[in-house]
């Protein structure tokens, strides 16, 4: 029998197992002619797959593009998206989406993680089955494959966690004729075969690759330290630790097994510092990127058009290979190319601004007040000089804020490398102008400005875990198990730090729900946009907090249209915007003779406005299986409200 053919049979029942025609690395035309044995006979063959499988991880998770065209910061309370493209993020946002259709499909749903977990299964059995060789030149390379299959088939299991909660584990390869009767598994006990697939993967992979190396990229032992702890911290959060205290009253199948467990939290907190404990030649393996000083502003272009308020730390450690080497955990290399950057830009630099960052983000970079950092909304920052008619001031924002937001006022530059201040109050870049924002501020992060729609350039950037997620995902485990506090509040300074941050307010080590506010706003602020947000807001459960709907609430009643309600609502100090994703803010300047913001010879200050209401429904919680994959397997319980 030939190989195509064999496969072909073993994948047509459920859970969409089934390969694709076209890209599919067991269907390929050249391999019409060869056997199964014959294919897994060759060392060459087997990492030809292999490629593909991350070929297939990749799509399955994309920062910047999750949704095909769009990241997914656009459907949370980070970004709102244009409607081009066929409208993908807004139609989240109406609520216009259901088992039947799901916006943007890139690799990244059910079917697609089910396929990737197909593959993974094939190698590591055929493999063993058919014995095949090691690579001739260099001996070990056929472990390390197979280790990161193993590695791989608990990723994709955790991006299915991470999306959809419960869901089969499937380890083996099914066959024609197996027993289709899948049925969902509680995510504590998929994370502990995550954990194991990882811990097999830890066992076979090299401690790490050097940068110069050709295999700089694969899955390395500290990636699968990385996996082992987010999918720990994951349970621990309250959607799968706690739910029903945070307001949840969706039932899923193993509804019983999510009451509150203080232990999962320690799992968390020993799974988070055997990260940032891994070390390599008695040298730890990760650390934070502190190339450039303090008076380093230089831009990409090594000039300094951002008048001093862009470290060129913050640039680099973006681009900079070493950031790679030593910071990030796990990453995808070449997410995009020069054209998502023109798609971002501002009109006056013949962009689109795709995505453009809303108030509700922006609030959450903390202002200085003497030697800490304290959020806008607190009386410590409006008592020490906070101005919201003029909340972007030099020097007084955490310094993240200017690399990652464009502003109105906002030194900024035009296609010929000159210097130029950003206007969202007239010309092209107003907004509400054609393809202009309609939030009054522009994306910044991950940009070379230099680049003037002439050239290439490959976006390697964002990774998909980074050393910070795991300080504060020890931090916050510290801080919810009362132990090792001062060492989690200098370790979250240390991130602070690199970013030329003041450090945390001493006492938050005294307040448990202070520390807890800052660790979480602090990954707000340092994972902007790499694709977060919209998972830790169904993590903490916000949309249905009695915090947060009773500051939904207060701003119901707070005026007779929704921006009187946001005007009315900050002005009596109610604390930062309602984080129930059901609305985003903007900020528009308003021209005034004594205004504190002056741009083009004119006046100005800043005034707060809401953008849009948006949908956030109990189902939310948790994307539905397609309707067709139901229907191959009717065994499958659709998640809870779909």
């Amino acid at each position: 029998m030939k190989f195509r053919h064999i496969m072909t049979a073993i994948a047509l029942p459920a859970l969409m197992l089934q390969f694709s025609s076209c890209g599919d690395f067991l269907d390929r035309e050249d391999d019409d002619n060869i056997t199964e044995e014959e294919a897994f006979s060759r060392y060459e063959r087997v990492n030809g797959m292999v490629s593909d499988v991350y070929a297939a991880a990749k799509r399955a998770d994309r920062p910047l593009v999750f949704f095909e065209h769009f990241s997914n910061s656009a459907i949370t309370d980070e970004c709102e998206g244009t409607n081009v493209e066929g409208n993908i993020t807004n139609n989240f946002n109406n609520g216009a989406w259901n088992p039947n259709s799901l916006p943007g499909s890139c690799g990244q749903y059910w079917e697609n993680l089910y396929e990737g977990i197909r593959k993974t299964n094939l190698i590591i059995e055929n493999v063993k089955k058919y014995n095949t060789p090691d690579n001739p030149q260099q001996d070990g390379d056929l472990r390390n494959r197979i280790g990161e299959m193993y590695f791989m088939r608990g990723y994709f299991h955790y991006l299915l966690m991470r999306m959809y909660g419960e869901a089969p584990y499937i380890d083996y390869v099914v066959k024609a004729g197996d027993n289709m009767d899948f049925k969902k598994e509680s995510v504590h006990t998929m994370v502990e075969k995550i954990v194991a697939d990882a811990q097999t993967a830890y066992d076979m992979v090299p401690n790490k690759y050097v940068k110069t190396s050709e295999n700089f990229g694969r899955v390395d032992k500290g990636a699968c330290l990385g996996l082992i702890a987010i999918a720990r911290w994951t349970v621990a959060t309250p959607l799968w630790n706690g739910a029903a205290q945070y307001g949840y009253t969706g039932k899923r199948v193993f509804e019983d097994e999510y009451g509150y467990d203080i232990e999962r939290w320690r799992r968390a907190k020993d799974a988070a510092k055997a990260v940032l404990d891994f070390e390599v030649g008695g040298t730890k393996r990760y650390s934070l990127y502190t190339k450039h000083g303090e008076d380093d502003f230089q831009d990409p272009a090594g000039g300094n058009l951002n008048d001093s308020r862009v470290y060129a730390r913050l640039w680099d450690m973006f681009y900079d290979m070493d950031a790679f080497a030593n910071e990030y955990v796990f990453f995808m290399t070449k997410s995009k190319d020069q054209a998502w950057q023109g798609d971002i830009y501002p009109p006056s630099r013949s962009g689109s601004s795709r995505q453009q960052p809303v108030q509700e983000q922006v609030d959450e970079y903390e202002y200085i007040v003497g030697d800490y950092g304290y959020p806008i909304y607190s009386a410590e920052a409006r008592s020490g000089g906070y101005d919201d008619s003029n909340p972007y001031a030099k020097g007084t924002r955490d310094p993240r804020f200017y690399r990652d937001v464009i502003y109105h006022g906002c030194p900024y530059r035009n296609n010929n490398n000159e210097s130029q201040t950003m206007n969202t109050a007239s010309g092209s870049d107003m907004i509400g102008a054609s393809n202009a924002t309609t939030t009054g501020y522009y994306l910044r992060k991950f940009q070379q400005e230099s680049w003037n729609n002439s050239g290439n350039f490959s976006i390697n950037a964002p990774a998909i875990w980074r050393l910070p997620e795991f300080i504060y995902i020890y931090a916050e485990a510290c801080n919810e198990l009362g132990e090792d506090l001062q060492d989690a509040y200098d370790r979250v300074n240390e991130v602070r730090a690199r970013s030329f941050m003041k450090p945390m307010p001493p006492t938050v080590m005294t307040d448990k729900q202070l520390m807890r506010e800052y660790i979480q706003r602090e990954r707000r602020v340092e994972l902007f946009y790499e694709g977060k947000r919209m998972w830790t807001s169904r993590l903490y459960c916000e949309p249905t907090s009695q915090t947060e709907l009773a500051r939904e609430s207060i701003w119901q009643a707070s005026g007779s249209d929704n921006t009187s309600r946001t005007q009315a609502y900050w002005a009596a100090n109610n604390g930062p915007l309602p984080r129930c994703q059901r609305m985003i803010n903007g900020m528009r300047p308003v021209q005034d003779a004594n205004g504190p913001i002056e741009v083009n010879g004119v006046r100005y200050r800043m005034e707060r406005f809401c953008v849009e209401e948006r949908v956030f429904a109990i189902q939310h919680y948790l994307f539905p299986i397609r309707q067709s994959e139901l229907q191959k397997t009717p065994s499958l319980v659709q998640n809870p409200g779909w």
